[in-house]
């Protein structure tokens, strides 16, 4: 089978087409015959290299921690029932808070059968890949939250999977939004989706503008940003606010003033502190699905590549140019 391969570290020019044996399912995983991959910005960071403390890599490897498509076999302990059907799910080595996204980008993929999620009558393959980690993270972040009505958001990275899906969701709640982003088309994307006002994060004082325009702070705080914008992020938070950490698209996550936030009393949550609790990923995953599906939830999929474009996938998210999500068509997307 076809399947992307990282031999050595480096920039996107290291990711390689090749062919490899088709993987075979343990007693209690599946292979899925692949239509669409996730493509993340940590696919980018753990093929340069960045990681090696905290994801155990070998090389070579197959980048790809989210796959949809088709479950072609089943492991001794499986229902067969499973067969044929239209599928997302992490692959078998990834994980939520734990494991290591790799399998992804293949014509065939292993995945556990207790990762599997029946793809909702009406979503596309694409739409439900483009929901596979940020559906459920976005939810998982919001509900821990507790937006309330009339209250203000700031949403850092607000054009990318989960700032598009939180800016939507927090508009439905009756927030009112601000969304910081870079660049014009980044900026007009969140306003289309409801935001009050927008910011750009690359203008200087970006932050004190927030405190302006939400007279005072953002009640809540959604940083999927980090490094020094989510540092910047959290002084435009109100007195006695939240700030919800969960993204790294500035290279890493928010420096934070762990002191200066006790004393204005906002309150700090970081991406591990929502994952460690008792969710039910899959029931949320359907969740995600099921706001889609009813068209009560837009999920942005701003650039798609075939897999022979897979370093054009790597190049785009690396520029910060990607709008919402970015995949990699692999196989016939329904």
């Amino acid at each position: 089978m076809r399947a992307v391969q990282v031999k050595e570290f480096g920039g996107p020019e290291v990711l390689e087409v090749r062919e490899v044996p088709v993987p075979q399912p343990g007693p209690a995983e599946v292979v899925v015959d692949v239509e669409v991959a996730d493509v993340m910005f940590l696919d980018t960071r753990l093929r340069s290299g960045w990681g090696g403390d905290f994801f155990a890599l070998s090389l070579p490897y197959v980048p790809g921690g989210a796959v949809g498509g088709v479950v072609s076999a089943v492991g001794a302990e499986v229902d067969p029932g499973w067969l044929g059907k239209r599928v997302v799910t992490q692959t078998a080595a990834s994980g939520v808070g734990g494991g290591v996204p790799t399998g992804g980008y293949a014509e065939h993929a292993l995945a556990k059968a207790e990762t599997l999620v029946e793809i909702a009558d009406g979503l596309s393959t694409q739409q439900a890949v483009a929901l596979a980690h940020d559906g459920r993270t976005a939810l998982a972040v919001f509900d821990s939250a507790a937006v309330a009505p009339d209250s203000w958001v700031l949403i850092t990275a607000a054009a990318g999977g989960l700032g598009t899906l939180l800016i939507q969701l927090s508009v439905a709640a009756g927030a009112k939004v601000v969304a910081a982003a870079r660049g014009a088309d980044k900026l007009a994307l969140a306003q289309r989706l409801g935001a009050h006002a927008v910011v750009d994060y690359t203008v200087d004082g970006w932050e004190a503008r927030v405190r302006e325009i939400t007279g005072g702070g953002a009640d809540v705080v959604f940083d999927g940003a980090g490094g020094a914008i989510g540092g910047q992020a959290l002084t435009a938070a109100a007195d006695s606010g939240s700030f919800l950490g969960y993204g790294s698209a500035a290279g890493d996550f928010a420096h934070v003033d762990a002191d200066a936030a006790a004393a204005r009393g906002v309150t700090v949550v970081g991406l591990f502190d929502v994952v460690a609790g008792e969710i039910d990923w899959n029931s949320i995953a359907r969740r995600a699905q099921a706001e889609v599906a009813a068209g009560r939830l837009e999920v942005v999929i701003g650039q798609t590549f075939p897999i022979e474009e897979v370093e054009r996938a790597h190049a785009v998210i690396e520029s910060r140019s990607a709008l919402g999500r970015t995949l990699l068509t692999i196989g016939a997307s329904l």
